[in-house]
């Protein structure tokens, strides 16, 4: 009798099968691009940087995770290429950038699977971890820059180099979340007090984490970074449910989460600003919902095969390397296209959810869902936004939007999501 699991293929092959697949479709993709827009030849070395780094960490993870999953590391990289010849048709001096951060955000991935597996050191310094993230935001505040010289100044800059200290937040954040929720969980789901006809965890428990998570929202309102402000409250919501198991909060989330938008609407202008816009952008089509109204035209225009690589008109949608990605992939390669990246990031959430849900201990299970919820959050809010069902957030669609912060923070999480579903 044949052993079914002799018929499956290893960890190791099926990830090379799909490196090579990944690697086939963005060299290809990179040539196309070379002779439709007349370019140099040279122009193929990020290419070549993202083959080194693909051969280079797949040969290093077979010795350090050899039961990791099979799917996450050509997932990630296959969406890292296609950004990276998305930003070399768009913006050609920012995919040199892009390609240094891809080695920076590879390098990042291997320390993360040199450390520990255990993740303790994770679990018992929690608070010294969102300490030490609330101090770099901080920071901010007093001495921050914007590489651009225009808008909010979310970066710490030395040297020509910026980082953003709210992009490290969102994982220090989840693994403060997932650290005190394993630890409290049992009592979560036994010790509660009655509100109306609802029970909810007694405060308790919840104090610490609500003033932690205050503040964190606190700092990042006043930073006007209401993006990733948002972003934190759903991963907070949705991280609370599943360790309380209560629906209730959700639903109370929800209305945090409205009365919150309303607040925001009345003191801020820059929310009020792109709630109008999301209303109702014709009105203001050559001013400021321009890069919306450009936006849904780029996607109109796709149809379903796309205009084709290297043609149509993406560039004249301002940042569209960065805030607008999706509407460049959109027109060029059409509904097809989109659906490939949608279906890219699903499994990737999917995959982390899968990861969760086989986790030896609850912390473990906890961390693989947050980091899992991140990632499928933030792509919600900026494809929603991109596509006019919610306002503008002004994240990045991860891994293919331009931005060395946030092409970091995204394989710091593979890099964790894979020491997770090591199951020696």
């Amino acid at each position: 009798m044949i052993d079914e699991s002799d018929t499956q293929l290893s960890p190791a092959v099926t990830e090379r099968a799909l490196l090579v697949l990944a690697g086939l479709f963005i060299l290809v993709n990179h040539i196309a691009l070379i002779i439709a827009r007349d370019r140099a030849w040279t122009g193929l070395w990020p290419v070549g940087v993202w083959v080194l780094g693909a051969v280079g960490v797949h040969l290093w993870l077979d010795r350090r995770l050899p039961h990791r999953d099979p799917l996450l590391f050509p997932l990630a990289l296959f969406l890292t290429g296609w950004g990276l010849n998305l930003i070399a048709r768009l913006a050609p001096p920012f995919a040199d950038r892009q390609a240094r951060w891809l080695v920076v955000g590879l390098a990042a991935l291997v320390a993360i699977t040199l450390l520990p597996h255990s993740l303790r050191w994770l679990r018992r310094y929690r608070y010294t971890w969102l300490t030490g993230g609330l101090l770099l935001l901080g920071i901010t505040i007093l001495l921050g820059q914007n590489p651009s010289d225009t808008g909010p100044e979310l970066w710490l800059g030395f040297r020509g180099l910026y980082y953003q200290p709210s992009e490290l937040l969102k994982i220090l954040l989840v693994v403060f979340l997932a650290s005190y929720f394993a630890d409290h969980q049992p009592f979560m789901r036994t010790d509660t007090v009655r509100i109306g006809v609802w029970r909810v965890p007694s405060p308790a428990f919840l104090g610490p984490v609500l003033l932690m998570w205050g503040v964190c929202m606190v700092v990042l309102v006043w930073q006007r970074d209401l993006g990733t402000a948002a972003l934190f409250f759903v991963v907070f919501m949705i991280l609370l449910y599943i360790a309380s198991g209560q629906g209730q909060l959700m639903i109370g989330g929800l209305a945090l989460l409205i009365a919150a938008g309303v607040a925001a609407y009345g003191l801020f202008d820059v929310v009020r600003l792109r709630v109008d816009i999301w209303l109702d952008p014709w009105p203001r089509a050559g001013a400021e919902s321009y890069q919306v109204v450009q936006s849904l035209m780029a996607v109109a225009a796709g149809g379903v095969f796309g205009q084709g690589i290297g043609q149509g008109h993406p560039q004249i949608i301002p940042v569209v390397h960065s805030d607008f990605a999706f509407s460049a992939i959109a027109e060029e390669w059409g509904l097809l296209g989109s659906l490939a990246v949608l279906v890219v990031l699903g499994t990737l959430v999917a995959r982390g959810m899968r990861i969760a849900a086989l986790a030896r201990s609850t912390f473990r299970s906890l961390l693989a869902a947050g980091l899992s919820v991140l990632l499928g959050v933030q792509s919600l809010l900026i494809l929603g936004g991109v596509l006019k069902l919610v306002p503008l957030t002004g994240i990045t669609l991860p891994f293919v939007s331009y931005g060395g912060s946030s092409l970091l923070t995204n394989f710091v999480i593979v890099g964790l999501l894979l020491v997770l579903s090591d199951q020696r």
